[in-house]
């Protein structure tokens, strides 16, 4: 079937674009049509994206699955869906492992005093990089589609976002050293998804807190998105695609000149003070200068939940001379003197 083969020709190129799979994959598999599409594929390419060693051994490709007991019987049912479903595959592809974990998200998220969505995630892909580790794989996949890209930049472009944000889903970040997420679905529909899946006469989970329209991101996929491409652009999931993809290209560019500012106007700390160049920095484009911050919280690992545009513009007003001194969230603060600017937080 033509879409069939347009999903696996999709997949194929990006794997051999982004030279993931020779070493083995760890796929997480939640249920959903998304992540059954992908294990699916990636089955399929067995031969392709994971040739034997030299002696003989295949490389793995471990199916996980994280049981996140958010929705009772539910999740439980999804858990069993994935492991039967892997015994299934088994038969046409050597090689291939299951891993399972159960987290109580909503405990760990009351300790942390946590978002409870942002604890999921966070604890999700910290266990699907200790999976890839254990295994000896270099490579977690997941099934973010093309939508999902789409759904992304909407969502952030909603809330204000800048240049980063509009970049949307990257195709490839580090989790953990030695181990990256990949997206081999990003250029892959919805659409293509459920209709490659109706030829395969696969089955799948459906997950109920997808139709919870309390959720933006779920009113933006079941309202705003077919409302855009119904009125204004049937194409608008592509466009939006495009948009994050040129984001990102430029966002790169942007982010590497900042690392080098950031470098060269870096002074010895004192204590833990970190201590700019005021003069050099204040020559830079304002927008530059906000970045170089941005990399500096990152480095630091300080939280930048609360850090919005109002809070880095502050800075560059810092920066270029129009502010003394500012606090910031989480008990930074930062000053301007003769020839310096000096940011720390307190303990």
């Amino acid at each position: 079937m033509k879409l069939s083969i347009s999903i696996v020709s999709k997949v194929r190129a990006f794997l051999r674009r982004e030279n993931v799979g020779g070493k083995g994959i760890v796929v997480a598999v939640s249920g959903g049509p998304d992540s059954v599409a992908l294990l699916l594929v990636l089955t399929r390419l067995r031969a392709e994206c994971a040739p034997p060693h030299s002696d003989g051994a295949v490389s793995p490709l471990v199916v996980a699955h994280v049981n996140h007991k958010l929705r009772g019987e539910e999740s439980d049912n999804d858990e069993r869906f994935v492991r039967d479903l892997c015994a299934a595959l088994r038969g046409r592809a050597c090689g291939l492992e299951f891993r399972c974990k159960s987290i109580d998200v909503v405990s760990a998220a009351h300790r942390e005093k946590g978002n409870l969505e942002a604890t999921a995630r966070r604890l999700r892909y910290q266990w699907l990089a200790d999976v890839a580790l254990d295994s000896g794989v270099p490579f977690v996949a997941t099934g973010h589609t093309a939508d999902d890209q789409a759904e992304t930049v909407l969502f952030r472009l909603l809330r204000g976002t800048g240049l980063k944000g509009l970049s949307g889903i990257a195709p490839r970040r580090a989790l953990k050293p030695g181990v990256e997420l990949v997206r081999p679905l990003l250029d892959v529909s919805r659409g293509e998804v459920l209709e490659f899946l109706d030829a395969e006469r696969q089955s799948y989970c459906r997950d109920s807190t997808n139709l919870d329209y309390r959720y933006t991101r779920n009113r933006i996929r079941h309202e705003l998105i077919p409302q855009l491409a119904q009125q204004y652009n049937p194409a608008i999931v592509p466009v939006l695609g495009r948009i994050a993809h040129q984001a990102a290209e430029v966002f790169r560019i942007r982010e590497s000149i900042a690392r080098e500012q950031l470098a060269r106007l870096e002074q010895p700390r004192a204590g833990g003070t970190i201590i700019l160049d005021s003069g050099q920095l204040a020559d830079l484009p304002r927008q530059l200068v906000r970045e170089i911050f941005h990399l500096l919280w990152a480095r630091e690992s300080w939280p930048m939940s609360r850090m919005g545009f109002r809070e880095w513009d502050r800075l560059a007003d810092l920066a270029m001379g129009n502010l003394g001194a500012t606090d910031l969230p989480d008990g930074v603060r930062a000053r301007r003197l003769e020839h310096v600017v000096q940011i720390e937080r307190a303990s």
